[in-house]
């Protein structure tokens, strides 16, 4: 199989089932944030971390893998004639987002309590997983645009936003198991 295929090189591209769109349709741009997203996240897996981290990143890659299938299948093209699913992959739904929810809260256990906001940096790892939160952010806002123009799963818009939040917890455990200190925000007067 060639990786070119030359049928985008009029600025469409083909969504699963099919139809082609531009390539700066919304949906397009919220799958093509996700896989974005997805890279970001394997620099973090890819950091001096502990085994536990990164079996949990590679799930969430997975599952970040499935949800850009899952965008890139317009509702029309969700199910064939015969009633019958057209995308017959596993899809994230409240099992994945319980995943994160337990992964955070067991993260959270062992963190100091939060008392200020906290400024992205001090380890590069740290600095990844704040890239990463940024981007998983700029995601769930595509998609959320996305959902008021046409309907998207809505276990999509729940497993961004607390992605996100993981991508937080992460940044403060990495500081943890680094030792590495967080820069706290401190408003000044100038």
């Amino acid at each position: 199989m060639k990786i070119y295929t030359k049928t985008g090189d009029a600025g469409t591209t083909a969504l699963f089932g099919g139809s082609r769109v531009k390539k700066y349709n919304l949906r397009i741009e919220s799958y093509g944030t996700v896989d974005e997203l997805n890279s970001y996240i394997g620099l973090i897996k890819d950091q001096e971390i502990s085994d536990k981290i990164k079996n949990s990143l590679l799930k969430i890659q997975n599952e970040l893998f499935t949800l850009g299938a899952m965008l890139a299948t317009p509702p029309e093209k969700e199910t064939l004639k015969s009633g019958k699913e057209r995308l017959n992959i596993p899809k994230v739904d409240e099992n994945s987002i319980e995943f994160l929810e337990n992964e955070i809260d067991k993260m959270d256990a062992v963190l100091p309590q939060m008392t200020h906001f906290i400024l992205p940096g001090g380890h590069q790892a740290v600095s990844f997983c704040h890239v990463a939160r940024c981007v998983c952010r700029r995601a769930e806002r595509l998609s959320v645009e996305l959902n008021d123009q046409e309907n998207i799963n809505n276990d999509i818009l729940k497993y961004l936003n607390r992605l996100s939040d993981y991508l937080f917890v992460l940044a403060r455990k990495l500081s943890q198991d680094l030792a590495v200190e967080e820069i706290k925000w401190i408003p000044t007067k100038q």
